[in-house]
């Protein structure tokens, strides 16, 4: 079957991002695993490339254009590489949607054209140490000062992606009480200067895959953020949490589309250069018969990615249509991916393989942007269950 998710504009941007990681991410990139995280200077060179910018008004630097299948190609195109942006990812996939929904025109021309240009990354912090997918659990605070000119927060965030590099960090932190009837209520967002006194980055973690992305607890002591950094109405963060958790879920559904993909591509390429008994491993029944089973799941995974991303761009994508995509996508990946690496044998075990360094990557996804089990609940909700 013929894929009709990209045109020729897509696939120029493919050659383009495809020569910039050959050129800039492939040669270095065992230094960045070992340390970590990428470094704060290549974000640069994405900014330089227009990767920011896509889904960015003209007025602000942007290009203008309102679609999701220019990432779709960087999720690909990384993964054909068995590379990664390092953190970089949630500066647009998770940041953009928060301010296009909700920033002023005021905001967004502060914002905006320091975030094309990558001089202020962004991320954002919703996670809290004991609360996990709890997001209404939430204890950290902001509270208005007495002069009406600013707010004070207080608390603290766990498992932050892009929390040590972020110039700006979208908090979402209570400014009123839950109520009994609903526990969502009183969560605001706040566009926090991670220069700001008070403000402090713990940890970086050490995470079991996603090396190269720097992940951070978050420490807020007495932060004070101007009334102009609200994001959106007061008391209503918990709304804007869940109308944008759509395109969060359609980008980890799509990317893990994408590693499944590379996953084949890793272990077609070994087990024909792979020489037991005398032969290449792809020339047993077993090798054949077990790649053919993985490229049918990753051919019904792009047809589930591939229809999420136009609905998501026809502004069409569902809550639990997200749900489900990031269900079956994730859990084909880790199907397909474990078995990719089982016929690499041991040399599947080494870091030095793509294989191995994906299958850690992987795992997280059916973990952040809410576990399996959330997806579940979700879905089975909107089926009336």
């Amino acid at each position: 079957m013929r894929r009709t998710l990209f045109n020729e504009d897509h696939e120029a941007f493919r050659e383009t991002i495809r020569a910039f990681i050959e050129a800039e991410v492939v040669p270095v990139y065992d230094e960045w695993f070992a340390a970590g995280q990428a470094p704060r200077e290549f974000y640069y060179k994405l900014a330089e490339l227009g990767v920011f910018g896509i889904r960015v008004d003209e007025e602000y630097g942007g290009a203008g254009i309102d679609s999701y299948k220019f990432e779709a190609v960087l999720y690909e195109e990384t993964a054909r590489a068995g590379v990664s942006f390092g953190g970089s990812g949630v500066h647009v996939l998770l940041g953009l949607p928060y301010i296009k929904l909700l920033a002023s025109d005021e905001q967004k021309k502060r914002y905006l054209p320091k975030f094309v240009s990558g001089e202020e990354m962004w991320a954002i912090a919703m996670t809290e140490p004991g609360t996990g997918s709890d997001l209404a659990g939430m204890k950290t605070t902001a509270k208005l000062s007495e002069d009406g000119t600013h707010y004070v927060l207080n608390g603290a965030k766990t498992f932050i992606t892009g929390g040590v590099h972020a110039d700006r960090m979208i908090v979402c932190a209570r400014t009123a009480a839950p109520t009994k009837e609903d526990r969502r209520h009183g969560i605001s967002l706040f566009v926090v200067d991670t220069k700001a006194e008070g403000y402090s980055v713990g940890r970086k973690l050490d995470k079991l895959g996603l090396k190269t992305s720097d992940t951070a607890e978050l420490a807020f002591v007495d932060v004070k953020v101007p009334v102009e950094d609200l994001l959106g109405e007061e008391n209503k963060g918990f709304y804007y949490l869940g109308h944008n958790l759509a395109s969060e879920r359609w980008g980890i559904a799509f990317g893990a589309y994408a590693q499944a993909k590379a996953a084949v591509r890793f272990a077609k390429q070994y087990v024909q250069d792979r020489v037991v008994f005398g032969q290449p491993v792809a020339a047993f029944q077993n090798t054949k018969f077990e790649l053919a089973s993985c490229q049918a799941e990753v051919d019904a995974a792009e047809a589930v990615a591939d229809r999420a991303t136009e609905a998501l761009d026809a502004g069409e994508l569902t809550p639990a249509e997200a749900a489900s995509a990031k269900l079956f996508c994730t859990e084909v990946a880790h199907r397909v991916i474990d078995r990719c690496l089982q016929l690499h044998g041991g040399y599947g075990f080494m870091n030095e393989y793509p294989i191995a360094r994906l299958y850690a990557d992987n795992r997280v996804n059916r973990i952040y942007g809410g576990t399996s089990e959330i997806m579940k609940t979700i879905i089975a909700k909107d089926m009336g269950l």
